[in-house]
């Protein structure tokens, strides 16, 4: 069955200390080890040369960063692995180790050799709307990103976190499950969305006037 034929499974992955290996060290691996330090993980980088901000982040104890070409070894007891380098086969070779390993693997711009995808993320703070193509059409998930990045403005990270702070007071009040349920809905309800608008440019013009 061909990657095409299977659909994919969208789910979002705590990897707070978990072994993620990113093999090269350039602009691109730089990219996907930003994303990775910044859920948490434990990054290894492995390239006998490194980009600046690479480079940096291993003095800073940030990461990782293993000084020569990759060995299959590299990925043991990896959760997950990004190969982004500019050699086919080095890339050929990461992607065996991982399937030997079980270990999940991406090869950058290689759909057939990913068992995993970077979907395109709209970010608002807490709120991640991740888009996905099946990776049949990166350049539309790109475009959708643009047009929800329009649609959610930066004042839907604000009203996430005061939706997360009023419910959790909600669920330490002894409360039947469908009255609950009923209010959980309600604070995330539209309305409730367009009386914190108010209530945020009531606060800029008093605070405009002070």
């Amino acid at each position: 069955m061909k990657c095409a034929d299977v659909s994919l499974f969208p789910i979002l992955v705590k990897l707070k200390a978990k072994k993620c290996v990113v093999v090269g060290a350039g602009k691109i691996a730089a990219g996907k080890a930003t994303g990775l330090l910044a859920s948490g993980a434990q990054v290894i980088v492995i390239g006998p040369r490194a980009a600046d901000w690479i480079q940096s982040q291993a003095r800073a104890g940030k990461l990782i960063w293993r000084r020569r070409r990759f060995l299959p070894a590299d990925v043991e007891h990896a959760f997950l692995t990004v190969a982004a380098t500019n050699s086919n086969a080095t890339n050929e070779e990461v992607y065996r180790a991982c399937v030997e390993r079980g270990v999940l693997c991406n090869v950058v711009d290689d759909p057939e050799h990913c068992d995993f995808f970077y979907p395109a993320v709209v970010r608002r703070g807490p709120l991640q709307i991740a888009i996905s193509t099946d990776g049949r059409s990166p350049a539309l998930a790109r475009r959708l990103r643009i047009e929800l990045e329009r649609q959610f403005g930066s004042e839907y990270g604000a009203w996430v976190e005061q939706v997360g702070a009023m419910r959790q007071k909600l669920c330490r009040r002894n409360l039947p499950a469908a009255e609950r349920r009923r209010l959980l809905d309600q604070i995330a309800s539209r309305e409730s969305f367009e009386q914190f608008l108010r209530k945020r440019t009531r606060a800029k013009t008093a605070d405009r006037k002070k």
